[in-house]
C-alpha cells in the first residue's frame, strides 16, 4: 500500500493556516539563496508557493555565487534582528568558499526553521522536542503516526547518516515517545553486508541519495519502507533510493517518489515557522 504523503501534508498545511489566523502577526520566513542552482531555485519556489497558500509572508534574498562569508553573515544578522521574520532558511548546498556549519550556527536557534542549529539538534539528543525539529525527520515521524506504524520495540534500519535526515531521525525514533522506543541501526556506505542489515528491518528508511539502491532482496516481507531519496534521471524523471517497482509488492507500506516524504518536508517547514512565530514577542 502506498503512503499518501501529499494528502497528509495538505492536512498539516490546513491546520497551520488555521492556527496562523489566531496570531497577532503574520508568520514571516526568509529564504536565502546563493547562486543560480536550478534545483535550489525550484525548491525555494515550491516552498514560497506553500507559504502563500497558508497566509505566511515570505521573502527571497538572492546572493551571487561568489558571495563572501562576511557578506552572507551580514544578511543573516539583519534577518536575525528583523521582527517580521520568524524563520530563516539558507538553502543548501552552498558554494565551496562558504563554511556550511558556520552558516548554520549563525542563524539564531529561535529562527532556525530547518532545525539544524547545534542547540536545536542537541535538544533532540537530550529528549527535549520543544525546539524546531529537522523537517524531513519530523515529516517521517508524522507519517508513521498517521499510518499507525508500531515503532515500540521495532527494528528500524536507516540507510544514510546525514545531519539532515539520518542522525536526527535515529534520535527521534529512540525517544521514549510514540512514535519512538525503536531499536535503531544507522547504516551507511561502510556498513558490511548492507542487504543483510536491511533484511532485519521492520521499518526500512532509505536516505542515502543513490537511485534504486534498495532492491527487493534487501527488504523483509511486510516491512514498512520509507524512501527519502529524490534522484533526477537524465530523462528528467524523479526516482527514489528504493527500487519501487519491485519493492512495493513486498512492503506493507511504502512511500512513493514523488508524493511521499517530500510534501511532508515542506509541511513541517511551515509548521516550524508557525511555532517560531507563536514564541515571538510580537505575535
Amino acid at each position: 500500500m502506498d503512503i499518501d504523503g501529499k494528502s497528509l501534508a495538505d492536512e498539516w498545511l490546513q491546520l497551520t493556516k488555521q492556527k496562523a489566523r489566531n496570531l497577532k502577526c503574520k508568520p514571516g520566513i526568509a529564504f536565502v539563496l546563493v547562486g543560480n542552482d536550478p534545483a535550489s531555485q525550484t525548491y525555494v519556489r515550491s516552498k514560497r508557493k506553500k507559504c502563500e497558500e497558508v497566509g505566511f509572508n515570505s521573502q527571497k534574498i538572492e546572493l551571487e555565487q561568489r558571495v563572501s562569508q562576511t557578506e552572507l553573515f551580514r544578511v543573516i544578522d539583519q534577518l536575525n534582528t528583523d521582527p517580521k521574520i520568524h524563520g530563516i532558511l539558507v538553502q543548501m548546498p552552498l558554494p565551496s568558499q562558504l563554511d556550511q556549519n558556520a552558516v548554520i550556527r549563525r542563524v539564531r536557534p529561535e529562527k532556525d526553521v530547518d532545525g539544524f542549529h547545534p542547540i536545536n539538534m542537541g535538544r533532540i539528543v537530550l529528549g527535549d522536542l520543544s525546539g524546531p525539529i529537522p523537517c524531513t525527520p519530523h515529516g517521517i515521524i508524522k507519517i508513521l503516526e498517521k499510518y499507525d506504524v508500531k515503532t515500540e520495540g521495532a527494528e528500524v534500519v536507516i540507510v544514510g547518516r546525514s545531519n539532515i535526515v539520518g542522525k536526527p531521525l535515529a534520535n527521534l525514533l529512540m525517544q521514549k515517545t510514540n512514535p519512538g522506543n525503536a531499536t535503531v541501526t544507522l547504516a551507511h556506505s561502510y556498513s558490511h553486508d548492507l542487504p543483510a542489515i536491511c533484511r532485519r528491518a521492520d521499518i526500512l528508511i532509505a536516505a542515502i541519495g543513490k537511485p534504486r539502491l534498495i532492491t527487493a532482496n534487501m527488504v523483509k516481507e511486510g516491512a514498512v519502507v520509507i524512501d527519502v531519496g529524490i534522484n533526477r534521471l537524465d530523462s528528467g524523471d524523479l526516482i527514489g533510493d528504493v527500487d519501487y517497482d519491485n519493492v512495493h509488492t513486498k512492503a506493507s507500506l511504502i512511500t512513493p517518489v514523488p508524493g511521499g516524504v517530500g510534501p511532508m518536508t515542506i509541511a513541517m517547514l511551515l509548521h516550524n515557522t508557525l511555532e517560531c512565530a507563536q514564541k515571538a514577542s510580537n505575535c
